[in-house]
């Protein structure tokens, strides 16, 4: 028999106006999302013409003169955009390696729990950080690292460190380590959860044959678990990968100051203090966060066209 007649014919697709009228519950319900997608991410990037342009809010976008790539020329030769983008790079990466690896830790290790009332207690508080407002948590992240905090005198006690505060270290690589670890606590419960549904996939009786087959914990891990999650894991480390370039802003615009910016200031938070602060700059803080767009999207694409030639999974 040919290959030919052995495919299956495709079915055909229903019409639009069919499908809308069959499931128009689930699309009322993404319809909010739709309009918040359009009307606060897509409207306003209209406003990349001011990359382009010498802005003032007297003449507009249409009025303004052009002035080509001339702010993306003050951008690069600027005395702070360099550090802003060697802090972002750096956190990008720690963020992709430290970063990622503990909620795959801490989702292997929800699984492996048999309480399930015990089990639902530790998902319950792990999730509760990622609901907490960022202020409260830098807040509380200033209060314990300041120079009487808790984790400062522990620092000071049992490892002999220097008492001090730490958020006002402006020495390599301080802040970037407390920043890495200030969303690996606020983000661990909510990013396992992923793995703990893709680990739930796992068809248990290849467990059971290998329990038999006297493999131990540690081999069912590393050669059932890891592999049926595989496709999970370079999906979440792809979308990681695409957003790690925009380091989180509203943690960093609390947690730093004018004296740790050589350390502490992104592309975000330069692209933030170059429209909003004194001598307001719109064109060239819109150069800055265009190129920072225009860069994460392309680690975003190479990313997941690595993953899809190593590792035959992708994103899309």
């Amino acid at each position: 028999m040919s290959k030919a007649a052995v495919v299956k014919a495709k079915p055909p697709k229903t019409p639009w106006k069919i499908d809308l009228k069959r499931n128009w519950p689930v699309y009322l319900i993404f319809l909010p999302t739709l309009i918040y997608e359009i009307v606060l991410h897509y409207v306003p990037m209209f406003g990349i013409v001011m990359a382009f342009e010498d802005f003032s809010f007297a003449k507009g976008y249409f009025k303004s003169p052009w002035v080509g790539m001339q702010n993306f020329i003050d951008l690069f030769s600027s005395a702070e955009f360099p550090t802003a983008l060697r802090n972002t790079i750096a956190i990008a990466l720690l963020k992709c390696t430290i970063g990622f690896i503990p909620p795959i830790i801490f989702a292997f290790m929800l699984t492996s729990l048999h309480k399930k009332k015990f089990k639902r207690t530790v998902q319950t508080f792990s999730y509760l950080p990622n609901f907490v407002a960022s202020v409260v948590v830098a807040a509380l992240v200033v209060e314990f690292l300041s120079k009487d905090g808790p984790l400062t005198l522990l620092f000071t006690h049992v490892f002999g460190a220097e008492n001090q505060n730490w958020l006002a270290n402006n020495h390599i690589p301080v802040f970037w380590i407390i920043y890495v670890a200030m969303g690996i606590w606020q983000g661990l419960g909510w990013g396992s959860i992923m793995y703990v549904a893709a680990i739930s996939t796992v068809n248990g009786d290849l467990y059971e044959a290998a329990a038999i087959d006297g493999a131990t914990r540690w081999q069912r891990l590393t050669k059932i678990t890891l592999p049926c999650i595989m496709p999970t894991i370079v999906m979440m480390f792809v979308v990681g990968v695409g957003t790690s370039f925009i380091a989180g802003f509203d943690n960093i615009l609390l947690l730093y100051m004018p004296s740790t910016y050589n350390v502490a200031d992104t592309i975000y938070t330069y692209t933030y203090r170059m429209a909003f602060t004194s001598g307001a700059n719109y064109s060239l803080s819109a150069a800055s966060g265009l190129f920072q767009s225009v860069v994460g999207t392309a680690l975003l694409l190479i990313s997941n066209t690595l993953s899809r030639k190593v590792t035959d999974s992708s994103l899309f």
